[in-house]
């Protein structure tokens, strides 16, 4: 089983077309090439963590016709759009993996977030990639990462991507082992 994360799929969002600079013509091509993406690279056995802003559907029978496509089973944390959710959702969702990667996810970046002294991950949404130049700024880089779609090629980033580009990113800035 391999976990895989994403974020603002906005699945039969019409104007996020135009808001992002999406080159799909129509929400009915992007979101089939969004389904492509996600199965091909996520397989029946998988787990997908979805950072918010999942669709732009509202009657629950079509939800579940659109989560029906997808491969793997799914965990939904509650974005800005995600009017569908009732209070079982998280709003934010944590798992350690192998006893040494705590991943945070929160559809809102967060300049701090659980365990992020000892160095956690965090993984976010909403920005659409747009956050990814205040980053880097020295004062709040971090183990931090944008799981967007708009920020990932149109695809899902999985457990594995996600601890190879935080080995390149430096030690959280509330670190307990960068303090003296």
């Amino acid at each position: 089983m391999n976990y895989f994360f994403t974020a603002d799929e906005h699945y039969y969002h019409t104007n996020i077309i135009k808001y992002c600079h999406r080159p799909f013509k129509d929400s009915t091509e992007m979101t089939e090439v969004l389904i492509q993406n996600h199965n091909k690279i996520v397989r029946s056995g998988d787990v997908t963590i979805h950072g918010g802003d999942f669709c732009f559907l509202k009657h629950r029978s079509q939800i579940t016709r659109l989560v029906e496509k997808l491969n793997g089973s799914h965990i939904f944390v509650r974005g800005s759009h995600d009017k569908w959710m009732d209070k079982t959702f998280h709003e934010i969702w944590e798992k350690t993996f192998d006893n040494k990667h705590h991943i945070v996810v929160c559809h809102y970046a967060l300049l701090v977030w659980p365990r992020s002294h000892y160095n956690s991950y965090h993984l976010f949404g909403h920005s659409h990639g747009g956050l990814n130049s205040i980053i880097n700024l020295k004062e709040i880089q971090g183990k931090r990462y944008d799981i967007g779609v708009d920020n990932n090629n149109f695809y899902p980033v999985s457990l594995d991507q996600v601890v190879e580009i935080m080995k390149n990113k430096p030690d959280n800035f509330n670190c307990v082992k960068t303090r003296t």
